[in-house]
């Protein structure tokens, strides 16, 4: 399986969603960096499971366990190997699908690829469950940013038709990200949660479920960072966000609302101001050519509604070849997009942090 990413950092995720632990491998850090633990551990509160009504009723506590990389605390040039282990397991609930595959999972496409050989249990190494070791990566490389001065957050755009503010692609603040992160529902717009949270809880009695986007930005990233073509700015923080499972799309400023627009509504004027030159409007998302413009990077992420639900499905007995029905058991989110919101966060983070690096060989 092809589960590591990175050029200037190398990324590699292990584990599956009901095996004994999930973790993540670090290499590339730098060596000297203080690592803040309770920072890490309230970052990866946000995205457990089991914490509100609205999700998933799996519990977790996934605490960080870090077995190499620092030395008295501090990052000391090894790989960082960080683990989580799972505590709330149950297998059993997922024997069924081995011979008749869930509609919207990997678990065919799985099937065909290895042959059997693969976990099946809550989508194995497939599952949502992979994300939290996605996550340790990120929160690691959101405290690098931040020692250069770079921040990332991320809010929930829309749950179905419950549409939040978005933020503000000229003028967007680190208070912004505080005031979102301190909300139930991480959402810029009260009224907004409140109609998103009664959307969830009819889908969830209703044994469906529901989809939304997520809306991140970067802010006070420098200009200059990222490569033309295949290694975009764009590009790389699409190929880790991908990383997600769920994750249908992704646009940059403006993005497929841009296609409507004349050019002369599109492009955005350049100024001066306070001697740094900015954009007075920002639907190039912060990024041209592939390479970050010095205004906040935009970008919107789509989720797909969780495929496992209560309702029964058609599906298929793969020993039989026959047409079969199937009705999911286990424990699954309604809606995962409030619980992806850090995971935006965290693969955006990996992306720019390992794309910052690349820039500084042109410095």
């Amino acid at each position: 399986m092809s589960s590591g990413w990175g050029k200037n950092i190398r990324v590699s995720v292990f584990g599956q969603s009901h095996s004994e632990a999930i973790g993540v491998v670090i290499d590339g850090l730098p060596a000297g960096r203080k690592l803040d633990m309770d920072a890490i551990d309230a970052f990866m509160q946000r995205r457990a499971p089991g914490k509100t009504p609205l999700s998933t009723a799996r519990r977790e506590p996934d605490r960080v366990r870090i077995l190499s990389g620092l030395s008295g605390g501090r990052l000391c040039g090894a790989p960082l190997a960080a683990v989580i282990e799972n505590k709330d397991i149950r297998p059993a609930d997922y024997t069924a699908i081995s011979d008749t595959p869930r509609p919207g999972h990997a678990d065919y496409t799985a099937q065909v690829k290895y042959k059997g050989a693969q976990d099946s249990s809550g989508g194995g190494h497939f599952s949502g469950r992979l994300t939290a070791p996605l996550c340790i990566a990120g929160a690691v490389c959101l405290q690098l940013l931040e020692d250069e001065g770079v921040r990332v957050g991320a809010h929930i755009e829309r749950i179905g038709e419950a549409a939040d503010k978005r933020f503000d692609p000229v003028s967007v603040s680190p208070s912004d990200f505080k005031a979102v992160s301190e909300n139930a529902l991480p959402v810029i717009d009260g009224a907004a949660a409140e109609k998103m949270a009664l959307l969830i809880e009819r889908v969830k009695s209703q044994g469906d479920s529901v989809g939304g986007i997520v809306e991140c930005a970067i802010i006070d990233l420098p200009a200059g960072v990222g490569e033309p073509m295949f290694e975009g700015l764009e590009n790389r923080i699409s190929a880790a966000v991908f990383a997600i499972p769920a994750v249908r799309g992704i646009e940059f400023g403006a993005g497929f609302a841009g296609c409507l627009m004349p050019g002369s509504a599109h492009n955005d004027s350049y100024t001066v101001a306070d001697g740094v030159i900015r954009t007075l409007t920002n639907n190039h998302g912060g990024i041209l050519g592939g390479i970050s413009s010095g205004m906040p990077v935009i970008f919107r992420t789509a989720f797909k509604p969780t495929p496992s639900i209560a309702k029964t499905q058609r599906t298929v007995s793969l020993s039989r070849m026959k047409q079969a029905d199937i009705t999911i058991g286990g424990r699954h989110d309604p809606c995962i997009v409030p619980r992806a919101v850090p995971c935006v966060e965290a693969a955006a983070a990996i992306a720019v942090y390992d794309s910052l690096l690349e820039y500084r060989k042109y410095l």
